[in-house]
């Protein structure tokens, strides 16, 4: 894996979850900013998924295992598209902190993977 697509995905999702946690402070819903976000975040994921997809393919491998690893991908990839799903269904204040939920969710999922692939032995 790409330590620094790691940590751009990370940032952006903290980013957009500080964003959005500050729109449901606000009693705010998502808006179209934050979708133009969701989708700038959603599009490192996949582009995580693809390049790692590839290493995978070239032969390079998790240090804890393939499953666990392409498990935590695609929940990651996921994350956010299915939160900013589920904010327009919620037009309230609360899709606003689902999709800064979720972010914090995917920031903590990259952390894994990370951890996952060897990123954190020495």
């Amino acid at each position: 894996m790409i330590d620094a697509l790691t940590l751009a995905v990370g940032v952006t999702a903290l980013a957009l979850a500080a964003w959005c946690g500050l729109a449901a402070f606000r009693n705010e819903p998502t808006k179209d900013w934050h979708f133009i976000g969701m989708a700038v975040v959603s599009l490192l994921g996949i582009v995580q998924l693809i390049i790692a997809g590839v290493q995978l393919a070239r032969g390079q491998h998790p240090d804890k295992g393939t499953a666990l690893f392409l498990a935590y991908l695609l929940g990651a990839a996921a994350c956010v598209p299915a939160t900013g799903l589920m904010s327009l269904s919620e037009r309230t204040r609360w899709g606003s902190a689902t999709v800064a939920a979720g972010s914090v969710v995917l920031a903590v999922l990259e952390v894994r993977l990370f951890d996952i692939w060897g990123g954190g032995s020495a």
